[in-house]
C-alpha cells in the first residue's frame, strides 16, 4: 500500500505543471507562508481602512493631545465584554502639562459594528458601519482612543490604518512602474544589444552612481509646494520607480543575453513571430517566476524610500497620511521620552519589511529550478 501512494506521489510530480511545483515548494517554506499570511493582512487592512478606523483621522480636539493607549478590560465581571475606562483630563500645576487618568466609574463598551463616521466602503457603498466602536454613534466614538492620540489630538489607531493604505499602494504602485520599466528596457538592452544596449547599460550606470538621498532630495524638492495631496501621491510614486527599475533591468538583459539564441528562440523568428511577440510571448513567460521574486523583494524598499522621504519632510505633507508623515512627529527626542506611543507607526513599517522579505525569499527558493 505504502509503495502505491509514493508511486502516486511521484506520477503527480512527473504530470504536474511548473507553477504547481513551485507552489508545493512554496508551501514547504513555512516562514515564506507565514510572510504571506502577513502581507495578506496588510493589503486587507489597504482594502478596509475605512471599516477598520472607528474615528476620523482628521477629526482633531485640543482636549485630547497626547493622550495615552487606553487598556482595554475583556470581562466584566463574569462575562465577556471589552470595555476601556473613561479619561479625565487635567493641567498639572507644576509642569503646567495635561496629565490623564482613568476613571474607574466610567466604562466604555467596545461594541462590534457601531456606528461611526459615513464613509464609502471600497469607495462605493455609502455607511456608517465600523468594525469597532462605542454606542452613541460619531461623537461617542471619539472617546476610545485604543493607540492614544497626537499632538493634535487625533486617534493614532484611525491615521494608522489610514497610513497603511497610502504607503502600502505607494509600494506596490511604485513597484509596478519599475518592473514594466524593468523588463521593457532590459529586454530590449539584452535582445538587441548594439548602441541601444550601450544607451540603456551608460543610462543605468549614471543613475546608479548618484547618490540616493541626494538624489531624492533634489527631486522632491522640484515639486512646487502649492501642489495637492493626489499630485504629490503620484508624484512620489514616478520618483520611486524611476529609482527602481535599473536592478531588475540589469537582470532581464543577462537573461535574454543568455536565452536569444536558445532553440526555442529561434524556432520562434523561423516561424515568422514579430520581435516584440518572441520577447513578450516566448522569452519573458520563461522566467516570470524570477521577476515575481524580484518584483517581492522590490517591494520592502519601495516602502522604506516612502517612508524615509515623508519622515525627513520630503515626501508626503499633512494632511496626507502615511506611515512616514506619521512618524514626522516622532523626530523630536524629548516629544519620544513624553510620548513613546507615537512610535508605534515604526512597528508596522518593520513588519511589512520583515514580511516582503520572507515572502520573496521562499518565493526565490521555489522558482529556482536546480535548488533541492
Amino acid at each position: 500500500m505504502a509503495t502505491l501512494v509514493l508511486a502516486g506521489q511521484e506520477q503527480r510530480v512527473f504530470v504536474a505543471s511548473q507553477w504547481q511545483l513551485m507552489w508545493w515548494r512554496f508551501c514547504k517554506h513555512r516562514v515564506a507562508v507565514a510572510g504571506g499570511v502577513v502581507v495578506l493582512a496588510f493589503y486587507t487592512i489597504v482594502l478596509g481602512a475605512d471599516f477598520l478606523a472607528y474615528a476620523d483621522p482628521n477629526a482633531s480636539e485640543a482636549q485630547r493631545s497626547l493622550m495615552p493607549p487606553q487598556r482595554v478590560y475583556w470581562l466584566d465581571g463574569w462575562r465577556f465584554g471589552p470595555y476601556v475606562h473613561g479619561v479625565t483630563g487635567a493641567r498639572d500645576p507644576q509642569t503646567y502639562k495635561r496629565v490623564y487618568r482613568p476613571d474607574p466609574t466610567r466604562k466604555v463598551p467596545i461594541r462590534l459594528f457601531a456606528e461611526g463616521f459615513e464613509y464609502r466602503l471600497f469607495g462605493l457603498i455609502p455607511t456608517t458601519r465600523h468594525l469597532i466602536g462605542v454606542d452613541g454613534g460619531v461623537d461617542a466614538s471619539r472617546t476610545i482612543f485604543l493607540l492614544g492620540t497626537d499632538v493634535q489630538g487625533r486617534d493614532l489607531w484611525s491615521r494608522l490604518m489610514y497610513g497603511t493604505r497610502v504607503s502600502l499602494t505607494i509600494g506596490l504602485l511604485g513597484v509596478t512602474a519599475s518592473l514594466v520599466l524593468g523588463v521593457v528596457l532590459g529586454g530590449l538592452s539584452g535582445f538587441y544589444g548594439g548602441v541601444l544596449d550601450t544607451v540603456i547599460q551608460r543610462t543605468i550606470e549614471i543613475l546608479r552612481s548618484i547618490p540616493t538621498i541626494p538624489l531624492w532630495m533634489g527631486l522632491a524638492a522640484a515639486l512646487p509646494r502649492d501642489w495637492s495631496i493626489l499630485k504629490v501621491y503620484f508624484a512620489i510614486t514616478i520618483i520611486i520607480s524611476l529609482l527602481g527599475w535599473t536592478e531588475l533591468a540589469r537582470v532581464v538583459r543577462g537573461r535574454f543575453l543568455a536565452m536569444r539564441e536558445e532553440d526555442f528562440v529561434v524556432s520562434a523568428r523561423l516561424v515568422g513571430c514579430t520581435e516584440m511577440r518572441t520577447i513578450f510571448v516566448h522569452m519573458v513567460p520563461s522566467f516570470m517566476s524570477h521577476i515575481i521574486a524580484a518584483t517581492t523583494l522590490a517591494l520592502p524598499a519601495m516602502i522604506v524610500s516612502e517612508t524615509a522621504l515623508s519622515f525627513l519632510g520630503l515626501g508626503l505633507r499633512p494632511p496626507a497620511i502615511s506611515w512616514g508623515v506619521l512618524l514626522q512627529q516622532a523626530q523630536n527626542v524629548q516629544t519620544v521620552a513624553i510620548s513613546p506611543w507615537l512610535m508605534i507607526p515604526a512597528i508596522p513599517v518593520i513588519l511589512a519589511v520583515m514580511a516582503f522579505n520572507f515572502l520573496g525569499d521562499g518565493l526565490r527558493d521555489a522558482a529556482d529550478p536546480y535548488g533541492r
